[in-house]
């Protein structure tokens, strides 16, 4: 409720307190401090969101890859549009003077590692059209150090291309701005059928 009334830079142990009917030195007894409270709820939320993808992931495995991709996708806007206050929290503006640790990062990579998981499925089977060649150039060595960095964090031992990542993560990319711009209202008066531009644009 104070997600959704507040956002999250809004968010207030003594707020949360006066709802409960606590005084507002009870609630340390169960958080540290606002900031704490913001990191159970990011964890929560990631943790939440990866469980939908994987689940929808390992349904669909017999389906072919842009089907299995396509409905991974819907899990993830289905999620989104069911918990939007959660969605921003993660994936909306950060909040002022938070630094979320490290083990935020942990659960935040479950849903792009389902989608990497499912090209890379469909890369081990053949399934895979080679991604058009990047115009030269445009492949700055700085990146192509970045996509390094990616591969081995998430390659798996299946040899992704440079072209093949960039397409992965524009694909992932967009997904959540299509799904920001929908929950935001930045469509109005341009898109309607919202569901219709995801399963064109996925």
């Amino acid at each position: 409720t104070q997600l959704a009334e507040h956002g999250a830079a809004g968010l207030s142990l003594r707020s949360v307190a006066r709802e409960l009917g606590m005084v507002s030195s009870a609630v340390y007894r169960y958080v540290a401090s606002r900031d704490d409270l913001l990191t159970r709820l990011i964890i929560e939320a990631y943790d939440s969101l990866g469980d939908a993808v994987e689940l929808a992931a390992g349904q669909s495995a017999d389906e072919p890859p842009l089907e299995r991709w396509v409905s991974t996708a819907h899990a993830v806007r289905d999620w989104a549009l069911a918990r939007p206050q959660e969605y921003f929290l993660v994936f909306g503006t950060p909040v002022p003077g938070y630094a979320a640790p490290e083990i935020t990062a942990t659960t935040g990579t479950r849903t792009p590692r389902a989608l990497v998981g499912i090209v890379a499925d469909a890369l081990d089977a053949g399934q895979v059209r080679p991604p058009a060649e990047v115009p030269s150039g445009l492949m700055t060595p700085r990146l192509l150090a970045d996509f390094d960095r990616l591969r081995t964090q998430l390659d798996g031992g299946t040899p992704f291309s440079d072209e093949l990542l960039l397409s992965v993560f524009a694909g992932w990319t967009q997904m959540f701005g299509l799904l920001s711009f929908e929950l935001s209202n930045q469509t109005r008066g341009a898109v309607e059928h919202h569901r219709d531009l995801y399963d064109a644009s996925a």
